[in-house]
């Protein structure tokens, strides 16, 4: 459908390495002014749900400083946007160690779609092999393995709340559902 917005000017508020944040003046849908603040992302998002032979999938913790809070999620980071399955695979050896022979797209979404562009793609590996972590800097994680149903009962029940990692654990609990 068409845009119902017109940005009349646009003006960079902030930028780092990672993030971008604009302010718009716009004239909104019902005719008025107004303003619109987006944050706007280089690349997108990634993540992966590694299952093991065992049915098990491995999680990573980490302090989430903008939360001040313990999250347990998927390995997750930053990729091109050309190519985030690479970004994907380079998330899982550096977070977990990991790499796997077999890599299977599970989802793409919009993030957070009233405020920032940012997308993520989700894949599904398998076929894993271990090896040494090599996490970043501003990384300190813990790598737990997890029977997949006590994942599921982890997003069901609050202990699991990263956005990438409730849909890409729902996805893979949807698939199983479709193939009974």
């Amino acid at each position: 459908e068409a845009n119902p917005w017109r940005t009349v000017t646009r003006r960079v508020v902030y930028r780092n390495a990672w993030i971008t944040v604009e302010e718009d003046e716009v004239i909104r849908p019902d005719g008025r002014p107004g303003i619109y603040g987006v944050v706007r992302f280089p690349g997108c998002a990634t993540g992966v749900v590694a299952l093991d032979e065992a049915d098990r999938l491995v999680l990573v913790g980490q302090f989430r400083y903008a939360l001040g809070r313990y999250s347990w999620e998927i390995p997750e980071g930053s990729a091109d946007l050309d190519d985030p399955l690479r970004g994907a695979q380079r998330e899982l050896l550096e977070e977990t160690g990991l790499t796997a022979d077999h890599w299977e797209t599970l989802l793409r979404a919009d993030l957070s779609n009233s405020v920032t562009d940012e997308t993520v793609h989700v894949y599904l590996a398998r076929g894993l092999t271990a090896g040494e972590a090599r996490p970043e800097g501003t990384e300190r994680l813990q790598v737990r393995w997890v029977a997949f149903d006590e994942a599921l009962a982890m997003v069901d029940d609050g202990r699991i709340t990263d956005a990438i990692s409730v849909m890409a654990i729902q996805a893979v609990a949807l698939r199983r559902l479709a193939r009974r």
